[in-house]
Formats: C-alpha cells, structure tokens, sequence
C-alpha cells in the first residue's frame, strides 16, 4: 500500500519526535537528580527538541514538495507531448513544413529570454507559440490551403480563429495564461489589427513578442500561397514594419540577435 505524502510526513515526525521524547526522558532521569538542575534541562531538552523537529520538518516538507513538482513536471511534460503530436497534424492539414510550430517555438522563446520573460511567464510563451494557430482547426480546408488571394468572405472567416483559439485554451486551466498569443498575434502596434484592435503596449508582450516571429517564419518559408523570401528582403520587412504592425523595441531586439536567434530556430531540439 502507497501512503500519501501527508501522512508519510506526519507519521515519521510522529514516530521521531516519540522516540525522542521517550528516551531523552528517561536519559535525563537518570542522569540528573536535583530538582532544581533538572528543571533547567528540560526547559533546554525542550529548546532541542523543538529545533531538531523543525529542522526535521523542513527537511519532510521540502523532499515531499519536491517529489510533487517532479511529478507535477512530468504531467506537464506528458501534456507538451501530447499537444506537439495534435500540432503536428494540423501543420500537415495546413500544408506547412513540417518542423513550423517547433521553429517558432524555439526562436520565439528565445527572442522572449532576450526581453526579460522568465518562469511561468515563459512557459505560457512556449505553450502560446506552439498553439498559436490552434483556432484553424475550425476552418474549413477550402480557406486554410487555398493558393490563391483569400475573398471578403472567406477573409473575415479566416479571422474567427483568433477568438476561436482563445476559447478553446481558456477551457484548459494549465493553458490560460498561453491563450493570448493564439487570441492576440494578428494585432498590430499601429492598431489596425484583430481581432481586438489593440494598439502599442496594450496588446500583450506574448503576443508582440510571437508576432516578430512569425513574420519572419511567414517570409523565410515557402507557402501554398507564397515562395520563400530572400533573406535579406524578410530583414528588410521587419525593419519597415516596426512601428506600423510591429513593436519596434522587439524588432531591433531581434536583429541584433538575430543569428543567435536564427541557429535557434533552425536547429530542432534535442
């Protein structure tokens, strides 16, 4: 039978702090038989006994706590993977190459580091970049691989899955905090983007940070609507587009790093 961890915990405490007691009495009533003096070591047995408990719970506590986060880890690992092979199927449905969501996982947690984005913060980036497009699922293939010039119609339908994507991941809890960069990364910092029309630092630093990025893939990569950019017209773009669709301190934190973060992009992970 598996114990819990509170009750393993309680129970080695209990059965530490018994034994202690137990044989530290003893010890003492037969080492010290002044009244006067033994009162003294029991107040200081006393003093022991609630230092070498605490340091013994904080050692429980800390070695449960941390068999939990490697569980609660490994759950999370488990989710990661299960939801690249879900990204792997849309990727083939859309027609994109195969290694697009990992790249602009990769470059886009990079870029992220750059600007300061650490802990959960970061995780929910590296969620946000990989479910980025993950609305698209409701569109109808006719729109997601049509090689030619989206109509009215079929464009304000293809701008749903931004809204789509956000309610989807707002039903998950572990994924709340990734939905804005599926629900904001077609906003741009002039304002004229959607589905919000969001403007400069209101639209949320995942999403300014994953918009970077994904133009730069858009362009560097061939589509079933586009060929490949050259390189140095996809750097030209962004340069142009700071300040207009794009934040323009991200931009210039991505070209002067932007080999770092190209190697990062092109080198799949381990």
């Amino acid at each position: 039978m598996t114990l819990s961890p509170q009750l393993r915990t309680a129970g080695t405490y209990m059965l530490v702090a018994g034994a202690w007691i137990w044989f530290s009495g003893h010890l003492l009533g037969n080492l010290v038989h002044d009244p006067h003096k033994i009162v003294f070591y029991q107040i200081l047995k006393g003093w022991f006994f609630v230092l070498s408990t605490g340091l013994l719970l904080y050692w429980l506590v800390g070695r449960t706590v941390h068999r939990l986060n490697e569980a609660n880890q490994r759950l999370l690992d488990n989710h990661e993977q299960a939801l690249r092979v879900l990204v792997e199927a849309m990727d083939a449905r859309h027609k994109e190459t195969s290694d697009h969501s990992e790249r602009v996982v990769r470059m886009a947690t990079g870029l992220a580091r750059l600007a300061g984005v650490e802990g959960a913060a970061l995780r929910d980036i590296r969620f946000g970049a990989l479910l980025h497009d993950i609305g698209k699922l409701a569109l109808p293939d006719s729109i997601l691989i049509k090689p030619g010039k989206l109509d009215e119609d079929e464009t304000r339908l293809m701008r749903t899955h931004p809204n789509i994507g956000y309610d989807m991941l707002q039903r998950i809890d572990f994924l709340h905090g990734a939905s804005v960069i599926p629900h904001s990364h077609h906003e741009r910092w002039d304002g004229t983007g959607y589905p919000q029309g969001l403007a400069n630092e209101d639209i949320p630093l995942a999403a300014r940070i994953f918009s970077v990025v994904d133009v730069w893939d858009a362009l560097s990569f061939s589509r079933v609507y586009k060929p490949a950019w050259p390189e140095d017209e996809v750097l030209k773009y962004l340069r142009d587009a700071a300040g207009t669709q794009l934040d323009p301190r991200l931009v210039q934190l991505f070209l002067d790093n932007y080999p770092e973060l190209k190697a990062l992009a092109l080198t799949p992970s381990a």
